[in-house]
């Protein structure tokens, strides 16, 4: 399956009062890379919202912080979906220094299809699937 890769430059903001990428950040650097992931294969999640009622959540995840990343490196959000199944898609994702691509932080995030009305698990939607080139069950 094709892995998606996402640019970040790390800002001020993004860092503690040691100058190092606060934790809870990277969790924000990809959850940007899942949206830019699903925007390259054409779908908007306020569109999905709006015309199918359908919302990502991240169901679980499990996170290793292997090295620090500091103010103004250049990272790149490696994105990859190892598995997607009924109403769930696993992505495993790498946090890495460019252009070394050095692995400071890896995760691993089921994220749930979920209707926006009541909340419950959907189907992925088969176009999803097929964008992605594969179908529902392929490990």
């Amino acid at each position: 399956m094709d892995k998606f890769v996402w640019p970040v430059r790390v800002y001020y903001e993004d860092t503690d009062s040691g100058g190092v990428v606060y934790y809870a950040n990277y969790l924000k650097f990809m959850e940007r890379a899942r949206t830019e992931w699903l925007r390259a294969h054409g779908f908007e999640q306020d569109a999905l919202l709006r015309e199918q009622h359908l919302l990502f959540a991240v169901r679980s995840i499990s996170v290793e912080y292997q090295r620090p990343a500091r103010f103004n490196d250049l990272l790149a959000i490696v994105s990859q979906v190892v598995e997607a199944r009924g109403a769930t898609l696993l992505f495993e994702q790498t946090v890495e220094r460019d252009p070394a691509a050095q692995v400071l932080c890896a995760a691993r995030v089921r994220v749930a299809c979920i209707d926006a009305q009541t909340f419950r698990a959907r189907r992925i939607p088969q176009a999803l699937l097929e964008e992605r080139g594969g179908d529902v069950g392929d490990p």
